[in-house]
């Protein structure tokens, strides 16, 4: 469209298939090949909406998804995931080895008297890693409730960074849904601590 001088501009995703239309309302030819197109975006839009209903409500019929989704930013996906890929909670003996398992721990470099620490190892899965990140941005972010997890997260952010906090914010998720997992109780927000009067 941008080759025949139609600019979509800034647009949200929602309101796309309505402009796209306006802007090929002079252009028939144009129409017949951008039609299709926007036809199979259009179904894939609608297939996900129904799968992301679907997962939601699989999600609030299972007791451990419901425990897990009491943290602020897991939700439907990332409880569901996190259930899927940890499978059997018993498995692991200390809940640090998920954090481990799930590649979120640092490459220690070990040599005679050298021993350093690197980025996360990465191995295990990805998605996940990527789901506890999302749900770790979410809690520090997105969330308004006041958590002792998201303190920790938001004073190391202003002496680390944000990406190596959301890091460390993930890691900790994992400990502690495993935690929840295992003793079958919902999120600990704790209580903020009292401040001084000035």
């Amino acid at each position: 469209m941008k080759v025949h001088g139609l600019k979509l501009g800034a647009v949200h995703r929602s309101r796309l298939a309505v402009r796209v239309e306006t802007l090929l309302a002079d252009a028939p030819d144009l129409r017949m090949a951008i039609e299709p197109l926007l036809e199979a975006r259009n179904m894939m839009r609608k297939h996900k909406a129904l799968m992301d209903r679907q997962l939601s409500q699989m999600a609030r019929k299972d007791d451990v998804c419901k425990r897990l989704m009491t943290v602020s930013g897991v939700g439907p996906l990332v409880s569901l995931s996190f259930k899927a890929t940890i499978d059997d909670p018993g498995r692991f003996k200390d809940s640090r080895a998920v954090a481990a398992h799930l590649g979120l721990t640092p490459r220690v470099y070990q040599s005679g008297e050298i021993d350093r620490s690197g980025n996360i190892s990465k191995c295990g899965d990805k998605l996940m890693r990527h789901a506890l990140y999302e749900a770790a941005n979410s809690h520090m972010r997105i969330s308004k409730k006041w958590s002792t997890l998201r303190a920790w997260g938001v004073k190391l952010a202003k002496r680390i960074g944000s990406r190596k906090a959301c890091v460390a914010v993930a890691r900790k998720l994992a400990i502690i849904m495993h935690r929840m997992w295992v003793e079958e109780t919902d999120f600990r927000f704790g209580k903020p601590p009292l401040t001084q009067p000035t």
